[in-house]
């Protein structure tokens, strides 16, 4: 038997009802409900090849995957294999800079701290050794010329044995300058670390509770914070969920706006988007992130013919992938726990591919 069509659906009702006061009423609720199936199947196979590519990709991801699409403030693709769904916490890694540059942002905004502010300005120690002229830009970018080294799982045992961010900036001051300041980029935990504790110094309180209070409830993170081990890492050591980050990244989409609240200025949001890197020396990047410039917190993964940044990113350690796109206007996150690097790269970006061809 055919299937009957929408046509004459309407056909043999007004047949029926003709000359009845509902036959308007009906043959508008019929074509409304074949508009609304009509518009639920376009959504359902507009993403089919996203999520053709993602299962062919499930087991090198790590096996469990939430991954998230947002545009115009709304998910528009959501697909979960395995065990993780939106609401599943799991350590994010270096995703964490990205957050940690937005809570320094927020205190640039309001004027307690400059970018060209010098470490010796509030760490003293940093003077001792010399470093005193170091900017927080320059922490913010990986840019110091201190002494960084390639963040492993032996490093992060290590750290460990560290009994606060103090000890650890502390720490810092006394390593070796591989570089002058602003010339040379080394990518690593140091930098981010730094200005979270001078946030601590400024503000007398702890860096966990800054970023609940600034970060984390403004923008409905409810399961995101750095309590992960004894002493807080700024650079990497956050738990959050697929649908927390979103709300992160849908934030840095609009230009620093989440549900109609402006948690960070626009002018901050395009200043943290700037390339920091364009003339440095790199004396350490990850070797999938060789080509890419970065900014503050975040790496700059492509740039229109202006060279402005037009897709940015803050990948972590254990495969979580976030980014936004500005020529596409949304967001998107794959969240994973994943230990294999092997064509990590390549892989996100054949599935950033199938999303912008499918978001058009």
């Amino acid at each position: 038997m055919e299937p009957i069509t929408q046509y004459e659906m309407v056909k043999g009702a007004v047949t029926i009802l003709k000359g009845t006061r509902l036959r308007t009423f009906l043959i508008a609720g019929i074509i409304a409900l074949g508009s609304l199936f009509s518009n639920k199947v376009s959504g359902q196979t507009q993403f089919d090849n996203v999520t053709h590519l993602l299962k062919s990709k499930q087991s090198v991801l790590g096996g469990n995957v939430c991954m998230l699409i947002s545009k115009d403030d709304q998910v528009v693709f959501e697909k979960n294999l395995g065990k993780y769904t939106r609401n599943t916490p799991e350590m994010i890694a270096s995703c964490s800079k990205w957050l940690t540059a937005a809570l320094i942002a927020t205190f640039i905004d309001e004027g307690r701290i400059s970018p060209d502010d010098t470490l010796g300005k509030y760490l003293p120690v940093f003077s001792s050794y010399g470093k005193g002229s170091i900017t927080i830009s320059q922490c913010m970018s990986h840019t110091s010329g201190i002494e960084s080294r390639q963040i492993t799982f032996k490093s992060l045992l290590e750290r460990r044995k560290i009994g606060s961010l103090d000890e650890e900036v502390n720490s810092f001051a006394a390593k070796l300058m591989v570089g002058k300041p602003g010339k040379v980029f080394s990518y690593g935990n140091i930098g981010l670390n730094t200005v979270g504790r001078i946030l601590e110094v400024i503000s007398h309180k702890d860096f966990e509770t800054l970023f609940h209070e600034r970060i984390a409830i403004p923008l409905e993170m409810k399961s995101t914070t750095f309590k992960n081990g004894k002493v807080v890492n700024p650079s990497g050591g956050a738990v959050s969920t697929a649908a927390d980050y979103m709300n992160f990244l849908r934030m840095i989409l609009n230009k620093g706006k989440f549900n109609g609240k402006q948690i960070i200025s626009a002018k901050t949001i395009e200043q943290m988007q700037l390339s920091c890197t364009v003339n440095t020396e790199v004396i350490y990047t990850p070797a999938e992130a060789k080509s890419f410039e970065y900014g503050w917190g975040e790496w700059i993964l492509e740039k229109d013919k202006a060279g402005k940044s037009i897709v940015l990113s803050s990948p972590g350690l254990f495969g979580t992938f976030p980014w936004i796109d500005l020529v596409h206007n949304y967001a998107g996150i794959i969240l994973v726990k994943n230990i294999q690097f092997k064509d990590r790269q390549k892989n996100y970006q054949k599935i950033r591919e199938a999303v912008n061809a499918a978001i058009k």
